[in-house]
């Protein structure tokens, strides 16, 4: 496999979350990591990476399984989207948002919460200065991170919930002097 471009920027989702059916955008929750070690080949692709991670404690543990020997930079920016009052419910008692549209989601924030929107305007500058790292970057997160790097890429926020992010996945960017570019979504780490 090619070493990453020093422009790329890789969003890693953390490995799936230790959840028990209950909604964690800020729980901290463990991550479920499918593989008592990473495969050599996938950890000497990332080596080169310089390395940041959300502080939540699914994220701290995959990207400790990706990166044994370093500790990453957490920034707190990177957290997932805070869902308010509905943090911690059971999947099957949320509310169905399915009928808003993208735009009318994106501004939607459960009581206490906050909005994607909101989500997006906390990560922007985060991405942004991450950008300025010399060499290529990883940065272990959340759906909403990366669905955030996604919708900034494309110049509408709002079109990065049109993109399911899955556990342990990959989504490479290059890094513009303008923005970014999307080079693929949801590759496959295992």
């Amino acid at each position: 496999m090619t070493p990453p471009d020093p422009s790329e920027m890789i969003l890693i989702r953390h490995a799936a979350a230790d959840h028990k059916g209950r909604l964690c955008g800020r729980s901290d929750v463990p991550a479920i990591l499918p593989l008592p070690v990473i495969p050599r080949p996938l950890r000497d692709w990332l080596a080169p990476c310089a390395l940041v991670c959300s502080p939540a404690l699914r994220c701290r543990q995959t990207a400790q399984a990706l990166f044994p020997d370093r500790l990453p930079d957490c920034d707190p920016a990177l957290w997932e989207q805070d869902f308010g009052a509905q943090e911690g419910m059971a999947f099957a008692e949320l509310p169905d948002l399915g009928p808003m549209s993208r735009a009318d989601l994106a501004r939607h924030a459960s009581p206490g919460g906050e909005s994607f929107a909101d989500l997006v305007a906390r990560v922007a500058p985060a991405l942004e200065r991450h950008a300025q790292r010399p060499g290529p970057l990883a940065i272990v997160a959340h759906a909403g991170t990366v669905r955030a790097a996604l919708g900034l890429a494309l110049g509408d926020p709002a079109q990065g919930l049109a993109f399911e992010i899955a556990p342990l996945s990959v989504t490479r960017l290059r890094r513009l002097d303008a923005g970014f570019a999307i080079l693929s979504v949801n590759g496959r780490l295992t």
